[in-house]
């Protein structure tokens, strides 16, 4: 006789609306005006503009994500009338609301946008504006660097050599898209892999096989990359995936849409030396709930209940209502975790913002930040990701501001972005016909006082786009 056993587990389901909220979390300023005009078109009981004829102020309906199917009563009080976005940055009054669009297709104003974080002077800027202009379109540069040398002293009178040129050229493949700016198909498979941090067995055959074994792999000679790699073929087959898996244009070609324009989530001020935070919802319609559909269903609700198209026109309102609270509440929830995690990092990087000066740029963790805001570290996640904040100084990625930290041996720690510096200054220094060693760079740091081991030289390495020591050496 089969056995019967009574188990009892336990489990957490996302409800609808926690999804729609997790969903408007991640995406940037950018997306969320053309979000909140699709649930416009799709919803006709969400309506945008404010009702002059109700309180303009919203009310906190956050505990609403979690509450039961509403009576009919309930849908004839009209919370959500003349809800505005919390924190934006702009007064409605001072000018016509517009959504700017970029006018030209633009990688390289994508790239030329980001070179400030990586160049170190103004020479720098210079020679990585010209490498940036001599990309094709698929993102390659096939320009050789005799000849961008030759084209700075002619067009510019720009007095530079090969190393110098290269150097740079190093720093502007350390800029997205993954793979820019690479000489050849090789070199930009090895720029994708090397930018993503990952120990998992498939990635790192990969890089062997991009590296080491390209032209065998670009021929196919599969058992000789068995072979040589000692592998077996479900593990050569699982590198070829991550490999297929990557960009082998960049720059996007022919068909690159059209870039977005440049929009901050954040906005950040120094009033006389208090800084000012504010949440950029320019572009962001106001939004309430239908008046019309409340009296719609007030109508309904005064009919017979018993009749089939009664009962499902009350349905069908009681659902788009819902929909639409449901969405507003989403977009208040989203504002207010976006202004609780934004205070919390300008509150650790407080020097930072007040000066722009790099070098006090403290170590942070997202785990720091999702402790002092009391959420889920994936909170912060989605908050952070593809959201930028514009200070007095510039526009900056929120991912920029969280790294890792090293104590000196003085005690005091330093954000790895510091150490990374100290690394590429180590580099550009370093004798052009005997570039140093991963071990070298190891021992260098020592002497400054930096305990760093040499994988994780190498480590930081690739991610600021420097190659190994053979490939940096010119006689």
């Amino acid at each position: 006789m089969q056995g019967l056993s009574l188990k009892q587990n336990q489990q957490q389901n996302l409800s609808p609306q926690q999804i729609q909220y997790i969903k408007l979390l991640q995406i940037p300023t950018a997306e969320l005006a053309a979000r909140i005009e699709e649930e416009l078109e799709d919803n006709p009981a969400l309506e945008e503009g404010l009702d002059h004829n109700e309180e303009q102020e919203p009310r906190e309906t956050l505990d609403d994500l979690e509450r039961e199917e509403m009576e009919v009563g309930d849908y004839l009080q009209d919370d959500y009338a003349g809800y505005k976005m919390a924190g934006d940055s702009y007064d409605p009054n001072e000018e016509t609301r517009e959504r700017p669009l970029a006018t030209e297709s633009s990688t390289q104003e994508y790239l030329l946008n980001q070179i400030r974080y990586v160049v170190r002077s103004e020479r720098e800027e210079v020679l990585a504006q010209q490498i940036i202009g001599s990309l094709e379109e698929d993102g390659y540069l096939r320009r050789n660097i005799e000849s961008i040398v030759n084209d700075l002293a002619f067009t510019q009178g720009f007095e530079t050599d090969y190393d110098e040129v290269e150097q740079v050229l190093f720093k502007v493949q350390s800029l997205d898209p993954a793979g820019i700016a690479a000489r050849t198909l090789q070199e930009c498979l090895s720029l994708q892999l090397h930018r993503r941090e990952s120990d998992a067995p498939a990635h790192l055959t990969a890089i062997r096989l991009v590296d080491d074994f390209f032209e065998e792999f670009s021929k196919k000679h599969f058992s000789i990359l068995l072979s040589k790699l000692s592998i077996t073929e479900e593990e050569l087959k699982k590198a070829m995936q991550v490999i297929t898996h990557l960009n082998p244009k960049p720059g996007g070609g022919d068909d690159a849409p059209i870039a977005p324009y440049l929009q901050p989530d954040f906005i950040i001020t120094n009033q006389n030396g208090k800084l000012e935070i504010k949440i950029n919802g320019k572009n962001a319609p106001e939004l309430r709930v239908s008046r019309a559909f409340q009296e719609m269903l007030q109508t309904y609700d005064k009919g017979d209940k018993q009749q089939k198209d009664i009962k499902e026109a009350v349905t069908f309102i009681k659902h788009k209502l819902d929909s639409a609270s449901w969405f507003i509440s989403a977009i208040q929830q989203r504002q207010g975790t976006l202004m609780k995690t934004m205070e919390s990092i300008v509150a650790r990087q407080y020097d930072f913002f007040l000066t722009g000066d790099e070098s006090v740029l403290k170590p942070m963790k997202m785990k720091e930040i999702a402790a002092m805001i009391e959420m889920d570290i994936s909170t912060v996640s989605r908050v952070v990701s593809a959201k930028s904040v514009q200070a007095d100084f510039g526009i900056y990625p929120l991912k920029y501001f969280f790294s890792e930290g090293i104590t000196h041996e003085s005690g005091e720690d330093f954000s790895t972005r510091e150490v990374k510096n100290i690394l590429r200054e180590i580099i550009e220094q370093e004798p052009s016909s005997e570039p140093h060693s991963d071990e070298d760079l190891e021992q260098l740091l020592l002497e400054r006082g930096f305990v760093v081991k040499r994988r994780t030289v190498a480590k930081y390495r690739d991610q600021l786009g420097i190659p190994v020591a053979r490939l940096r050496k010119h006689l």
